[in-house]
């Protein structure tokens, strides 16, 4: 049991992470902060005063990589915590976690596409291509420019 409510607790404190940095910012924090206030762990104006703390260190220009991981690991203690204290959280957490990030990892479509070369004389490959981070053909000698 321990385990899952680690996993949840890590879920949700990316979603929160994730949602601080959008539009949908003020929705998701009320939620949070009705949340927290429910489950006994913070009063509802302590919940959002550390909310907006942890925003306003996410989104200050020049934040570095490691603020967005330290905010997510200190919410997710603090979710881990609230869902050791109170396991019928975790229900309604599932259900928030939903309702804030319904489209979360959706399969992207994909499109096959065929295409024929021929005709005439080709001294090269021929690739196409969405998206190519790295191409190469044969040896170093063959990236030699004429001189």
């Amino acid at each position: 049991m321990e385990a899952e409510l680690v996993a949840l607790a890590t879920a949700g404190a990316t979603t929160l992470v994730q949602q601080m940095a959008t539009d949908g910012w003020t929705r998701a924090k009320e939620r949070l902060v009705a949340f927290f206030a429910r489950h006994g762990t913070a009063d509802e104006e302590s919940a959002a005063a550390d909310l907006d703390i942890a925003r306003a260190e996410l989104v200050e220009e020049g934040a570095e990589e490691q603020t967005e991981a330290d905010i997510t690991a200190e919410w997710r203690n603090r979710l881990r915590r609230t869902l050791r204290a109170d396991p019928e959280a975790a229900a309604e957490l599932r259900a928030l976690l939903k309702e804030l990030a319904p489209e979360q990892r959706a399969p992207r479509a994909t499109t096959e596409v065929h295409n024929t070369v021929n005709g005439g004389v080709h001294h090269g490959g021929v690739i196409q291509s969405g998206v190519s981070t790295s191409v190469s053909f044969g040896g170093p000698e063959s990236r030699r420019r004429p001189g």
